[in-house]
């Protein structure tokens, strides 16, 4: 691997690692207790592997994710690319972003935190987004190379110390950990939304590698895979240890999001003062995410409605400040049905790509196979927002890979099948 290789993988590190995924790993900690290893081998598979495979299918194309999903339908890749944008930006990646910065710099010292001290925060937090958003320029970027390698170093210090440090022991798991901890794992990696994310910043990186002089298809996609692996190790070992920290932190009392177990663990091992200086280095790293999804929105619809761009960052600061003002865990509440609706679509999208050239990139068969994922998928979602739905669900209970969170798999086979079954009759007459 050359240099270029290692600064660009360094870079998507930086879009990934904006703080606000730290508040889930050390939740799974916590609640798969003696599972833990099962647990976080699931997470990782979708909270970093997806990612890299999804940054990679972006390398096949010559723009960006939309290319990949008008291979079903051009209204299907209008539709799903702004869903994208918007769950990582207004909807909950940026009121995640900043909640996390107030449950870490504000919540530990002023008690239990309350309606008005989170109002006050985020007036200032997205007055300031809104401002450096207008003229980002260099500014994010040199915040970004700064503040990652510090917050890395905090991280790592945290993680250090609660190993030597934390003499807790591994609770019981919690019922959903018990008989599938991989799979439970692997359906709670869908919160990172990471995948999602893949499929907005994959354009930035291979335009990192085409400026640098790769021009050869084969070799982009290769320099890019190299870049993905080398983000993976880093976003896999962070999360592998600030989830031991939350595995460590069961018998310390209970917690209600992951924002609070870092900060009573920082507080443990360091101090206040420790619990201060990682608040706000983890503030300034969310600080930077929230612009750069800004500014990316920004730019996104802009060239799709005629609003200009400013006015389309003050819409999405103000929207981000709304539901930021509803709290962090309800942001996390009502994300989780999105996102299980979300996720499945796209990652039949990425593996499709991979197989592309195998059925032709026929149309029929992008299109079966997601109508028939998005059928499952919309019916987990609709479970997870609370609806009961008892008939369909004794029918849904028969399909292979339910019970741990994939039933939309063997569907999503049947249907490609069926496009490329549609295919070959239309060739034949």
């Amino acid at each position: 691997m050359n240099k270029d290789t290692f600064t660009i993988g360094f870079m998507l590190f930086a879009l990934f690692f904006g703080a606000g995924n730290l508040i889930y790993p050390p939740i799974l900690g916590i609640e798969s207790g003696t599972q833990y290893w099962s647990a976080i081998i699931g997470f990782v598979i979708t909270g970093v592997g997806l990612p890299i495979v999804a940054i990679t299918a972006i390398s096949f194309v010559k723009n960006d994710a939309r290319e990949l999903a008008d291979r079903v339908h051009p209204l299907f890749g209008l539709l799903f690319s702004a869903v994208i944008y918007l769950a990582i930006g207004p909807f909950f990646g940026i009121p995640r972003a900043a909640t996390v910065g107030y449950e870490m710099s504000v919540v530990p010292f002023s008690g239990e935190g309350s309606n008005l001290t989170l109002f006050i925060f985020t007036v200032i937090f997205f007055s300031l987004v809104f401002l450096v958003s207008l003229n980002p320029s260099k500014m994010v970027n040199r915040i970004g190379q700064l503040l990652t390698p510090v917050l890395l170093f905090a991280i790592l210090a945290l993680s250090i110390g609660g190993f030597f440090l934390l003499d807790g022991h591994l609770g019981k798991p919690v019922e959903k950990y018990n008989t599938s901890p991989l799979f439970t794992g692997f359906v709670e990696g869908y919160l990172t939304m990471d995948a999602i994310a893949s499929l907005a910043f994959g354009i930035i990186v291979v335009n990192a590698f085409k400026d640098r002089g790769v021009s050869n298809q084969r070799e982009l996609i290769i320099s890019t895979l190299k870049a993905g692996v080398i983000t993976g190790i880093g976003l896999a070992t962070v999360y592998t240890a600030i989830g031991w920290i939350g595995a460590k932190m069961a018998s310390q009392g209970n917690f209600t999001n992951g924002g609070e177990i870092l900060s009573s663990a920082a507080t443990m091992i360091f101090g206040n003062f420790g619990s201060f200086v990682l608040g706000i280095i983890v503030t300034l790293a969310c600080f930077s995410t929230s612009v750069g999804l800004v500014v990316a929105l920004g730019q996104f619809f802009s060239k799709l409605t005629t609003l200009s761009y400013k006015w389309i960052i003050l819409i999405v600061t103000i929207g981000s400040f709304i539901i930021a003002n509803q709290g962090l865990n309800t942001i996390i509440s009502y994300s989780v049905p999105v996102l299980v609706f979300i996720y499945p679509i796209a990652i039949v999208l990425i593996l499709l790509t991979f197989m592309h050239r195998l059925f032709g990139g026929e149309k029929t068969v992008y299109r079966g196979a997601i109508l028939f994922t998005a059928i499952i998928s919309l019916y987990d979602g609709l479970i997870a927002y609370g609806l009961e739905m008892r008939h369909i669900t004794e029918i849904m209970e028969k399909l292979p890979l339910f019970d741990i969170g994939l039933g939309w798999f063997f569907p999503a086979v049947i249907g490609g099948l069926l496009g490329l079954l549609f295919r070959e009759r239309r060739i034949r007459n």
